[in-house]
């Protein structure tokens, strides 16, 4: 990260720090800029870096597993850039790697991007329908994969008779085209990585489509450049010393989010080691349980946790510095808006303040939090970082009056007048989206907010979530947030169930707590303790929001539809609804 205006920060860090480092920042962005080149290579040329821990494995229940030094990982990466070589692969052209948290998977991104060739992450989750859609419209050349998407990876094949080759890794390494460690270690070692200009296309993401087919985002090297100043602040500094420039950081970071979304990858994986710091990789379902053994046994001191997993570890483990050893010096949460109640719990029981950021695919890390230097509000989603100039727009691409609800949008260019490096290159194969995503110079992010006095944004919810009930608007966020403090609820999504009276209804979907669950179990009747707590609930959010807010109807469910990336999907509950009530109709 680079910046042309010094800045001076107090020592009294209780003071509000922001518009000093908002106004003082400015960007320089070389002509020529590599991720992997800025993540790996770079701290291999030193001696003194090279055998630094690059990535830790971390094992359910034994905790440690292996290590693998900078050095390590770029001699494997050298070594699959010639395996993929010999593939046919060149410079803007598409891999498809597949792989969860593993050593694998950062070999795979530095070998790729260090090529010059396009690294497109697909989630370990995805169905053959989902893989065939983004390997065909991609033209991918190549996939990387590992046994956790197989299966599905091999049924998706049949229909892209453009993919060359699979390189299997791990378990499922003898069964590829190509096995991943045996491939690696017939090659040479050395690469001459291919001089990138900052604006080549380094990885393209798809993002979930709510309509339509999903759309491949474009990302450029220097995006990473553009992310650094959110990741920074939203990690306290991630170690770093803000007045001494040259200060070492002893930070260790940990984060479930998959390395296949934005969220793992430019949140967790390039920025931890483009500062040179060890990023542990676990490759296993997310609990809370692991996610604490992982938080004690590694000494994580810098997390990124989505607002879901937040609620899942503060509802299993209320008191959790009695049974676990906890080093954390921040938590950043993005995804879903936190909420105070967990927002008091990572302050109390974590012993951190949490920085809710906010961020897409196209354009990442460009709003959020830094309690180390201005005061978070709780459930905000922040300020523009420095280096971004965000706004909350009307349709006509006008700034909003303070209070008023609109749509956050991100300009081109930064308070200065010079060109953000955060933004993406278009849609793949998609110039008509790419012009739509824009109004004038503003890149709009589709999610609705509101700008307080103080300039920090509160989230309101997506533009497709708002719906009016009674002639009320209604976000689904805050009520969801009221739920999640009554202790019967784990997790909840808000969704509008059509009415012919009051067009819509405020519905609420809930998950419940451990706790609950327990006593269900042992209530006389089940559907009489669920209509007690169903009640309860109501009467909650009565106590606490306005009166046309409170769900007239609440239906209890297993666990909520969720997006690969931890966002919970109220349009399939959306979509539910409305076919429930075609049904109706219809009988």
């Amino acid at each position: 990260m680079a910046s042309r205006r010094k800045q001076d920060l107090n020592k009294d860090r209780s003071a509000d720090h922001y518009a000093a480092l908002h106004r003082g920042f400015g960007w320089e962005v070389p002509v020529f800029f590599n991720m992997a080149e800025a993540c790996c290579r770079r701290w291999t040329a030193r001696s003194e870096t090279a055998q630094q821990i690059a990535i830790a494995e971390h094992v359910p229940g034994r905790g440690l597993g292996r290590s693998w030094s900078f050095a390590q990982l770029q001699d494997a990466a050298d070594r699959l850039s010639r395996v993929l070589e010999a593939q046919g692969v060149r410079a803007g052209d598409r891999v498809a790697i597949v792989l969860p948290q593993r050593f694998e998977t950062a070999v795979a991104y530095m070998a790729v991007l260090q090529m010059g060739a396009v690294a497109m992450p697909l989630s370990m989750l995805f169905g053959p329908d989902a893989l065939s859609f983004r390997i065909q419209d991609s033209q991918a050349r190549v996939a990387i994969a590992d046994e956790s998407a197989w299966a599905a990876l091999q049924e998706a094949r049949k229909n892209c008779p453009g993919l060359r080759a699979v390189i299997g890794v791990g378990q499922v390494g003898p069964e590829g085209d190509l096995d991943f460690d045996a491939a690696i270690r017939r090659q040479s070692v050395g690469f001459k990585p291919v001089r990138t200009q900052a604006d080549d296309p380094a990885v393209l993401i798809y993002t979930s489509g709510t309509t339509g087919n999903p759309k491949g985002a474009l990302i450029p090297h220097r995006a990473l450049i553009g992310n650094l100043t959110g990741f920074v602040c939203s990690q306290n500094w991630f170690g770093f010393d803000p007045n001494q420039a040259d200060s070492a950081s002893k930070a260790v970071f940990w984060s479930p989010a998959d390395w296949a979304w934005t969220g793992g990858l430019m949140d967790a994986l390039l920025p931890s080691l483009y500062f040179g710091r060890p990023i542990v990789a676990f490759n296993g379902r997310f609990s809370p349980e692991v996610a604490f053994e992982i938080l004690d046994t590694h000494g994580i001191t810098h997390t990124f946790l989505f607002p879901t997993a937040l609620k899942a570890m503060m509802k299993a483990v209320p008191q959790p510095r009695s049974r676990y050893r906890l080093q954390l010096q921040a938590i950043m949460s993005a995804g879903e808006a936190v909420g105070d109640a967990v927002f008091a719990y990572c302050q109390q029981q974590l012993g951190v303040t949490v920085n809710e950021m906010f961020g897409q695919t196209e354009i990442n890390y460009v709003v959020g939090n830094c309690s180390l230097f201005w005061p978070p509000k709780p459930g905000s989603m922040g300020k523009g970082y420095p280096g971004h100039r965000v706004a909350v727009i009307d349709e006509h691409g006008q700034e909003c009056p303070r209070g008023t609800p609109g749509e956050v949008a991100v300009n081109r260019r930064d308070v200065h007048g010079d060109l953000d490096p955060v933004f993406f290159l278009g849609y793949w194969n998609n110039e008509e989206a790419t012009r739509n995503k824009y109004t004038g110079d503003w890149c709009r992010t589709g999610d609705v907010a509101v700008c307080d006095e103080d300039g920090y944004l509160w989230y309101q919810g997506r533009t497709d979530d708002m719906f009016k009930a009674a002639g009320y608007r209604i976000g689904p966020g805050e009520i969801e947030n009221c739920l999640v403090k009554h202790p019967a609820v784990a997790n909840a999504a808000v969704v509008p169930k059509p009415d012919a009276e009051r067009g819509a209804l405020v519905k609420a979907y809930v998950v419940l707590s451990p706790d609950a669950l327990a006593a269900r179990q042992c209530a006389g009747s089940v559907a009489a303790y669920e209509d007690e707590v169903r009640q309860s609930l109501q009467a909650h959010v009565r106590g606490l929001l306005a009166p046309y807010e409170y769900p007239k109807e609440i239906e209890f469910i297993d666990q909520l539809p969720m997006t690969t990336t931890g966002k919970v999907q109220r349009r399939v509950l959306r979509l539910q609804e409305e076919e429930r009530a075609r049904s109706a109709g219809r009988s």
